[in-house]
């Protein structure tokens, strides 16, 4: 039977995306521990709900899109696209804190892949930021390598979301919201919402870049001040 991923690539974007890879996810919440402290998330109901607007709404929705235009700029090896989509990437970040948890996750898992995968254009866009100074968005970095490894972009949207839910799961878990069998409750209750995000993500057009996600701007606000946290953001 055909497999037109080939497994070389699927073992390759499982260990891309894997919580052992070494991005420091583990490290941020997104604004939940301020979103946790106030009470506004409080219980599986509540989490799953914020998790999903996360996705459609909030950052889910500006990183598929970035993810969209860098993983095609890559199959293209344009460059200057690449630049600008990652350009966006960074900029549309509402809190210095969820601006802190792209760009740093972006240079690690970069210069990580970089060094156990090499690849020419991957290289050639690390020296231009670089020589420009300029920090590097997670989810651009995603859509580079994945397209520079014949990962197909609908599946490499897949995946960046699904680890998103993930890690916001895991941080509820670690913050004492909710319990294991809980948390992958959830992870089964948003399938479908990955599936919406992923399938808007493909639809969208460039005019249609955004995000409304106030709750989850206001809790990162929050979260910077906030006197005993667990997370970075």
């Amino acid at each position: 039977m055909a497999d037109p991923v080939g497994r070389r690539n699927l073992c390759r974007l499982l260990a891309w995306l894997s919580p052992a890879f070494p991005t420091g996810a583990f490290s941020y919440s997104h604004g939940l521990e301020a979103a946790a402290e106030s009470g506004v998330v409080h219980d599986r109901g509540s989490l799953r709900n914020w998790i999903g607007a996360v996705l459609i709404s909030g950052s889910g929705r500006i990183d598929a899109d970035i993810l969209r235009d860098a993983h095609r700029a890559a199959v293209e090896d344009d460059i200057e696209a690449l630049m600008r989509a990652n350009l966006r990437g960074v900029a549309f970040r509402a809190t210095a804190e969820m601006a802190l948890e792209t760009t740093a996750q972006g240079a690690a898992f970069l210069a990580t892949c970089r060094t156990a995968w090499p690849e020419p254009l991957l290289d050639r866009w690390a020296a231009m930021l670089d020589e420009g100074g300029r920090a590097v968005c997670y989810a651009a970095s995603v859509g580079a390598a994945t397209a520079r490894a014949g990962i197909p972009l609908g599946l490499a949207l897949t995946g960046y979301l699904q680890a998103m839910v993930a890690n916001l799961v895991s941080a509820g878990l670690r913050l004492g919201i909710i319990g294991q069998t809980d948390g992958q409750r959830i992870v089964a209750a948003l399938e479908p919402v990955i599936g919406a995000a992923v399938a808007g993500a493909l639809q969208r057009q460039p005019s249609q870049f955004g995000s409304a996600s106030f709750a989850v701007e206001l809790a990162s606000m929050a979260h910077e001040t906030q006197y005993s946290r667990l997370f970075r953001s």
